[in-house]
């Protein structure tokens, strides 16, 4: 199994992304939604020979128009194409918005030669305003024409909104029944919080599987990585994350190592979009062990990381720990059950407090020295253990969301 990634410095070479597994065609271009001129549009096309889709969305309860087809959409397990634009959310549009959504499904397929039931729409962008969509709909034609085989880094260019890098990776398999790949794209730097997806993303492979799998990988993946990125506590509306089998590689891999693999690439991305929260300077990691579930533990876990005191205060480099026991203690014994006088936490591996007092001096925690933050926090309350990503607090943070309509 080997991997290629581009991380969100820019230091590795960038993945071909979707278009890193067989049957598998891309495009992004630029329609003019962007003032910016920058690329807005995106096109992803399964050629096969297998059709099959699945994705899981936001559990917000006010989602966008483009959330609302494309859940149609996957209700058969059957995707030819995702086009995603930046440039605007169509949400909150009213029954014109979705009329621009089942106008841009209709001119895809046209374009395609291919059903628009079977076309998945994503948005992203400003929430409550129309998208231009003639300038949409006319950006088509020139998206389908730019399809191609290494098209992927350009599409992830063309889903960007507050993203600074273009957010993409591949993994290939090689088994006793042949090669397979998985390929992925995503966006995300803000509005970075669980609810079954946390941003939008296109993942592909060329493996042979059919929608029950698609669906069981993709949501188990998710659970596991997207839904464990709580960059700044804030769902948004638009959340998707669609996975495309063409089976172009002929392989059928057995159900775990597929949901492996799709796992894995999802980390990968993961990882990215907390690389890249807005203004950030650091990444966190919030590792809870001892705790009675796993549920107990996100639960933990989340409540440090949505800590607007702790992250600022790690902003800070300050290793408060007083903080990480002030947000352990909002969450309730029925969801996690634990002694308070029994908490240890460490960061950066120095336990600084220990039985619920402090322990090694604070000063042997070096936060500016690294980008990377690991709090470590023991509930002596059971055995399971659960990992989340989140990043700090800046003054970067607060200028980009206060500025980002204006």
């Amino acid at each position: 199994m080997s991997t290629s990634t581009q991380t969100a410095d820019g230091s590795a070479q960038p993945s071909p992304g979707v278009t890193a597994p067989l049957g598998f065609r891309a495009s992004g271009v630029t329609a003019g939604l962007k003032a910016s001129g920058r690329p807005d549009l995106a096109l992803v096309v399964n050629d096969g020979p297998l059709q099959v889709g699945a994705a899981v969305f936001t559990s917000n309860r006010v989602v966008g128009h483009p959330v609302t087809w494309s859940r149609q959409v996957v209700a058969d397990g059957v995707v030819s194409a995702v086009v995603l634009n930046s440039g605007g959310a169509n949400v909150c549009t009213g029954p014109e918005g979705f009329l621009d959504v089942h106008r841009t499904a209709e001119t895809v397929a046209d374009a395609l030669g291919v059903s628009a039931g079977d076309v998945v729409v994503c948005s992203t962008g400003l929430i409550g305003e129309r998208l231009p969509i003639d300038t949409l709909l006319a950006g088509v034609a020139p998206a389908a024409a730019a399809l191609s085989g290494t098209g992927g880094p350009a599409a992830a260019q063309a889903i960007m909104t507050t993203d600074t890098v273009p957010k993409t990776a591949d993994l290939t398999v090689e088994g006793d029944d042949g090669v397979w790949r998985v390929g992925a794209m995503a966006k995300g730097a803000g509005m970075l919080a669980p609810g079954l997806a946390t941003m939008l993303c296109v993942i592909t492979t060329d493996a042979v599987v059919d929608a029950a799998l698609a669906d069981a990988a993709l949501r188990a993946a998710t659970s596991q990585t997207f839904d464990r990125v709580d960059s700044d506590g804030c769902m948004s509306t638009s959340d998707t994350v669609t996975l495309l089998a063409s089976g172009a590689s002929g392989v059928a891999p057995d159900p775990a190592g597929f949901t492996a693999a799709v796992t894995a690439v999802a980390a990968q991305l993961a990882r990215q979009l907390v690389a890249d929260a807005e203004g950030a300077t650091h990444d966190i990691a919030i590792t809870v062990t001892g705790a009675q579930s796993q549920d107990a533990g996100l639960a933990v876990a989340r409540a440090i990381s949505r800590s607007n005191l702790f992250k600022a205060a790690v902003y800070g480099n300050d290793p408060n720990w007083g903080r990480v026991l002030a947000s352990v203690g909002t969450v309730p014994v029925e969801v996690a059950a634990f002694d308070p006088d029994a908490l240890d936490v460490s960061i950066n591996g120095v336990m600084i407090c220990r039985a619920g007092g402090a322990h090694e001096p604070r000063s042997k925690v070096d936060l500016a020295a690294t980008r990377e933050v690991h709090v470590l926090v023991d509930l002596h309350a059971g055995d399971e253990v659960v990992t989340l990503w989140t990043n700090d607090l800046t003054h970067a943070y607060v200028s980009e969301n206060s500025e980002y309509s204006t």
